[in-house]
């Protein structure tokens, strides 16, 4: 999953960067608000953590100009104000969280998590096909209650394909959910996750289906 940090604090953002991809996720970095709403204006994100306080462009014009534009991506609110009207205009103008500074570092991660499970799977923390589950939170895969054991950009293939299932993902969407601007993962290491992959899920009743010229499908097969 890809997340937007907008942050001015550069040794907070650097922490929060480190942390979130520590934990699996292509994070993507920018301190001005100017910067964020370029960005924001052709590329989606899973989740968009911004900051209140931005130099050029107020964090609040850049989430209004967010939703102006029709993005659904959830927005996680930073700031050091914890003036109450200070967060109902955020959430008026379609922020999904809001956190206060100084905050404790889990607790933003589980925000994150949350955030993320809302916009992807309806809130739960477990996604299923059959007897194959995934726990977002945990990041654990399982079928059978046996752990799979796979790394952490297997999870994420396996997270993406699961979002998915029944339907065909090319590589351009994975890819992009799998990069942010400073990662370059070519088509061929693609392959290798999922080749990996594959042959952690032969013992199950679930398979990755390569559709020629398209992409892929996760499917469970029946005996």
């Amino acid at each position: 999953m890809r997340i937007l940090i907008v942050e001015d604090d550069l040794i907070l953002a650097d922490g929060l960067k480190n942390s979130l991809v520590q934990s699996g996720y292509a994070v993507d970095l920018f301190n001005s608000g100017i910067d964020a709403d370029s960005i924001l204006a052709y590329q989606s994100f899973d989740l968009v953590v911004l900051d209140l306080g931005l130099p050029k462009l107020g964090g609040f014009e850049v989430l209004k100009r967010l939703r102006a534009r029709g993005s659904k991506s959830p927005v996680l609110i930073l700031t050091a104000n914890d003036d109450v009207d200070n967060r109902v205009k955020g959430l008026d103008l379609g922020a999904d969280d809001y956190l206060t500074k100084p905050f404790v570092l889990a607790e933003l991660e589980a925000r994150v998590r949350a955030l993320i499970r809302r916009g992807q799977s309806g809130g739960s923390a477990i996604i299923s096909i059959g007897q194959l589950h995934l726990d977002t939170a945990n990041h654990a895969a399982t079928f059978e209650n046996a752990s799979l054991n796979l790394s952490a950009r297997e999870l994420a293939v396996l997270e993406i394909l699961m979002l998915k299932t029944g339907k065909v993902v090319n590589k351009e969407q994975m890819l992009e959910k799998l990069c942010n601007f400073d990662e370059d993962i070519s088509d061929n290491a693609l392959e290798v996750y999922l080749h990996r992959l594959r042959k952690k899920l032969e013992h199950t009743d679930i398979n990755i289906r390569t559709i020629r010229g398209l992409g892929y499908l996760l499917e469970s097969v029946i005996s």
